[in-house]
């Protein structure tokens, strides 16, 4: 299972690098950072728009005719219009969620920002989630972007998650220390 995911991460960086290399040269990163907003959103909202880039039973050609379509509907920029192209002549279309989410922390690094994925029983208001991005900053050095999750799993608390460090105080991993804690004294 690791493999295919590491073999598109692979290709989605390679496509990414080369998006961001030519946008960041054209001064046109604002242009593509609102075409990634829009291709997120399409993502997340539009089942068929992920089966589109996922299905086998889509051609080329309609997978090319498809992605026009909906480039021009969408009003993205001609870059990213073409990107979309070569990724559906190429095959490529599987990585177009991976794609957008390197370019994304590549604008954020560019910015001198960093992203934090934030989980959280409920959602934050508007004042909790500026105090935490305040907080972060503090502790960080650079502007924090929050990528807010709601998991009533966790009961209570918040798991950060920024870059490679890792803050959990949710109560329902504090129960599962506890619990663990109870079954060595048993």
């Amino acid at each position: 299972m690791s493999e295919p995911a590491s073999i598109s991460t692979g290709i989605a960086q390679r496509y990414a690098t080369a998006v961001f290399d030519l946008a960041k040269e054209g001064k046109s990163l604002k242009s593509l950072e609102s075409d990634i907003g829009a291709l997120e959103a399409a993502i997340a909202d539009s089942s068929d728009f992920s089966t589109l880039l996922t299905s086998p039973l889509y051609s080329r050609e309609e997978q090319s005719a498809a992605m026009a379509a909906l480039a021009k509907k969408m009003k993205l920029s001609k870059s990213t219009s073409n990107v979309l192209a070569l990724m559906a002549s190429k095959r490529r279309l599987f990585v177009l969620p991976q794609l957008v989410k390197t370019l994304r922390a590549r604008i954020a690094e560019e910015r001198g920002e960093v992203t934090a994925e934030v989980t959280t029983a409920k959602a934050l208001t508007k004042a909790q989630t500026e105090k935490l991005a305040k907080t972060l900053k503090a502790q960080v050095g650079k502007d924090v972007t929050i990528n807010e999750t709601v998991d009533e799993g966790i009961i209570g608390g918040l798991i950060v998650k920024v870059g490679s460090k890792m803050i959990d105080t949710s109560i329902r991993s504090k129960l599962d220390a506890l619990q663990n804690t109870m079954k060595e004294v048993g």
